[in-house]
């Protein structure tokens, strides 16, 4: 491999700036959460809002987590708010939250009884509505940062396969509590922005008018690698695709946000997304076999795990989400099983892809509960008020798996092999800089939650 096209990883990143209660009111009583945490030594993340105001020294930032459901260990919000409570592992250590989580609210509370059982036992109020929240039942933004997990729960899904749940809904009123007080906090939203493309591209556009460093999406990015590199900014890329399970919205999306984070550091930066299309079924295997690139690709990762030939099409649902970039350089999504997550790069002037996988992903109950360093960097743009990655990433895979979803729908009828749909208005441009973000180091120990109560 050459030297100048990969970067060993770090144990920090190595990045430069983009661009710049009223008690009746909660559940629970509300506590003073202040606390001591030193500033020295941040990692330096991509970052911008030119006219941000740091931390202030000697306090730690006081978050609200706004959750769709929190009911099950399994749920997004038991594993991401209970490590913002009792610390996370992080480069192979054991390391105390630097944030207090002041205020919860929780949307399907009924259903959440583990969520209300851990607030009460750390003495953390759960509130009515986001905005309460954010203003810990007052008037004014009276937090420092927003942590929106609204992932899992009873919610309906359409006949596109979107599944409806509310983020942007409790964004959108985190924005009016942020309006209405002349001042913006950083805001974390667990995977992709909106289920609908004009939602999520306002929920960005919102985070650059109020001028707040906005992040969240995947955590498979940030998950151990086999080997342990990262592209390198301007690796002359040609093609990629990414191989792993895909058979809904949540899953495709995992693999579209890993293309993503490897795809944007091609030569020249991201220029943005012209098209975007789904094959579904065994028509999938026909697009592979007349796009030599993807076959070749396909071939490299079976190769590489020294699977049987034709291992793929064993896939019980295959699927290919089809991508085209600006620059003219290609993409795509395989549905395929037993590799993990696994990129696999044809890069200008060298033989063999690279190839890169997150394996042995243990579920949410074990190996100290996964996503470890997703929760590393919602702490550091809390303390630093930067964004650990470019959010355009984040807005362009949300509008990725969007159109996907719609690609196989046209006039309310459904094909196999979906239309080729044009998105001019992803055409976006960025140049990614941060160094390597993801986990290294020992995997954590299945170490139980400090919930302050029997189990």
């Amino acid at each position: 491999m050459k030297k100048r096209q990969l970067e060993i990883a770090a144990t920090t990143a190595d990045t430069s700036p983009i661009n710049g209660t009223t008690e009746s009111n909660a559940l629970f009583t509300r506590r003073d959460l202040l606390g001591m945490a030193g500033m020295a030594g941040l990692a330096s993340l991509t970052g911008f809002v030119p006219d941000a105001v740091a931390q202030t020294s000697g306090r730690r930032p006081r978050i609200a987590c706004l959750v769709s459901y929190w009911g099950l260990p399994t749920s997004h919000a038991d594993w991401i708010v209970n490590k913002l409570l009792d610390g996370y592992w992080w480069q192979g250590a054991h390391t105390p939250s630097q944030v207090d989580v002041v205020s919860v609210y929780i949307h399907q509370f009924d259903t959440s009884l583990l969520g209300q059982k851990v607030c009460k036992a750390k003495n953390i109020p759960i509130f009515k509505t986001p905005g309460e929240a954010v203003t810990l039942g007052g008037k004014e933004l009276a937090v420092d940062g927003v942590v929106i997990v609204a992932e899992h729960g009873n919610y309906p899904t359409d006949l596109k396969g979107h599944w409806l749940l509310p983020r942007w809904w409790i964004y959108q009123q985190v924005i009016k509590v942020f309006e209405q007080s002349n001042r913006s906090v950083p805001v974390f939203n667990d995977k992709h922005l909106s289920y609908n493309w004009d939602d999520a591209k306002w929920m960005f556009d919102k985070s650059r008018e109020l001028n707040f460093p906005l992040t969240g999406g995947s955590s498979i990015p940030t998950y151990f690698r086999k080997p342990e590199i990262d592209l390198a900014v301007d690796t002359p890329l040609k093609n990629s695709i990414v191989v792993g399970a895909a058979p809904d919205e949540g899953a495709i999306f995992h693999c579209i946000d890993v293309l993503q984070s490897f795809v944007d550091r091609r030569k020249g930066g991201e220029t943005g997304v012209r098209s975007v299309q789904s094959i579904r079924g065994p028509e999938t295997w026909k697009w592979v076999e007349r796009t030599p690139w993807a076959g070749n690709l396909l071939e490299a990762v079976r190769k590489n795990f020294d699977l049987k030939p034709g291992h793929f099409r064993e896939t019980s649902r295959p699927a290919v989400c089809i991508v085209e970039y600006n620059d003219g350089t290609h993409g795509a999504v395989i549905s395929g099983e037993g590799v993990g997550w696994t990129y696999a790069g044809e890069i200008d002037g060298q033989k063999d892809p690279t190839i890169i996988s997150m394996l042995g992903w243990p579920g949410p109950v074990s190996q100290y509960h996964a996503a470890n360093a997703f929760e590393h960097w919602i702490v550091q743009t809390m303390l630093t008020r930067k964004e650990p990655f470019n959010a355009e990433r984040l807005l362009l895979s949300t509008g990725i798996v969007n159109h996907y979803m719609e690609s196989n729908w046209e006039n309310g009828r459904y094909s196999a092999v979906g239309r080729r749909v044009e998105t001019p208005f992803m055409n976006m441009r960025y140049r990614s800089t941060h160094g390597p973000l993801f986990e290294t180091g020992p995997r954590p120990p299945n170490t139980p939650y400090i919930r302050g109560f029997e189990s």
